[in-house]
């Protein structure tokens, strides 16, 4: 009884996150200037310390070295991470200009700079 609970629990909130993802994303594209000219991958990460510099590093590889060049940016959006995933975003932002790290609350504003940029 305790397992289908918990297997309840989580289930709510997996969904709940994944709801939340949908909706800023939604909100980015309804209430900002988003130029439609590139690709723009956004990226959600919690507690990703052991895995986001090895996954971030293979998607430039692709960039640099594949066919992918409508990609404009990678955006990394942090979700409250408690580990040292802001820190290697930090890094990695500095080393690639590609590469730009934020929280959900800041997310708007990057977008809309990307659109002056362009």
């Amino acid at each position: 009884m305790l397992d289908f609970i918990l297997n309840g629990v989580f289930w709510v909130l997996a969904l709940y996150g994944l709801f939340e993802i949908i909706k800023n994303i939604l909100y980015i594209f309804t209430y900002t200037k988003f130029k439609s000219d590139g690709i723009y991958v956004i990226v959600a990460a919690k507690n990703q310390e052991n895995t986001i510099e090895g996954f971030l590093r293979t998607f430039l590889f692709r960039l640099m070295y594949g066919k992918e060049e409508e990609i404009k940016d990678i955006i990394v959006v942090d979700l409250d991470s408690s580990d040292e995933t802001m820190k290697i975003l930090s890094k990695l932002s500095k080393d690639y200009e590609s590469i730009k790290f934020i929280n959900w609350k800041d997310c708007k504003e990057v977008i809309d700079s990307i659109k002056e940029s362009n």
